[in-house]
């Protein structure tokens, strides 16, 4: 399927997958908005797309604010005129502590950002894909690997991760009659400037210490960009890309 002439939407697009995501669907002739908080990370992402920086549309955004949701989406509308895919990716985690030592500020913000963040920009995209011609397009989910398998002292993540789930369930649904469709990426151990501390080890289930596998991120690109091209009667609604010898199955 040709992507030529459509469009899309990566939150996150300053660093790491979002910025591997955002390139990869450049490179493949996608017009992209670029959301992140830090203009300086967004332009660095653009300039690293070469002369694919023409299709790319930069928008310092913060998606915990619905008027800064709003506003992204009311500059990608004018830019662009709709939207064919929204790959929410932001994230942000909380200090690998016990539970009962997190503070209420540490757990609200992985909520905001986590899923509050993610609902907001479904739901923007949503309004779009209804009342754009032709109607529909498709939203894909960063769910991560822990949407299934926490890691140790990982609640605030974990429970966000969990209900993203359940969010690209019942967008998939709700979505059904109006030719959107959603589907999650489960993401495990890409290696970005977030897993670089894996190689001096990380906690396990049983509380030892142990360096874990990671893999090129190019490869949750790729599988990003199948999502997106399928055709809108076809779905892809739960992937996991990891590294083979990470430790998930049989965590815990």
């Amino acid at each position: 399927m040709d992507p030529n002439g459509k469009t899309a939407l990566v939150t996150g697009a300053g660093s790491g997958i979002g910025r591997h995501t955002a390139l990869a669907l450049l490179r493949e002739g996608y017009s992209v908005a670029l959301a992140g908080r830090r203009s300086d990370a967004l332009a660095e992402t653009v300039k690293l797309a070469g002369p694919d920086s023409v299709r790319a549309l930069p928008v310092a955004t913060d998606v915990t604010n619905a008027v800064s949701v709003n506003q992204l989406f009311a500059e990608i509308e004018q830019a662009f005129g709709r939207l064919d895919v929204l790959f929410n990716n932001a994230g942000t985690g909380a200090p690998p502590v016990p539970i009962e030592e997190l503070t209420f500020e540490q757990w609200r913000s992985v909520v905001d950002v986590n899923l509050t963040g993610a609902f907001l920009c479904t739901q923007a995209a949503v309004r779009m894909m209804k009342k754009q011609s032709p109607m529909g397009g498709r939203i894909i989910n960063n769910g991560s690997i822990s949407a299934d398998a926490p890691r140790p002292n990982s609640a605030p993540y974990t429970a966000t991760k969990h209900a993203i789930t359940g969010l690209t369930k019942s967008t998939s649904l709700d979505g059904r009659n109006f030719d959107i469709a959603c589907g999650q990426i489960d993401i495990g151990n890409a290696a970005t400037e977030m897993t670089a501390r894996m190689a001096d080890g990380v906690p396990q289930a049983d509380g030892s210490i142990a360096v874990e596998p990671t893999m090129d991120v190019e490869n949750v690109a790729q599988a990003i960009l199948y999502m997106a091209g399928l055709p809108l009667d076809a779905n892809v609604q739960f992937i996991t890309v990891m590294a083979t010898k990470m430790p998930l199955v049989g965590r815990g």
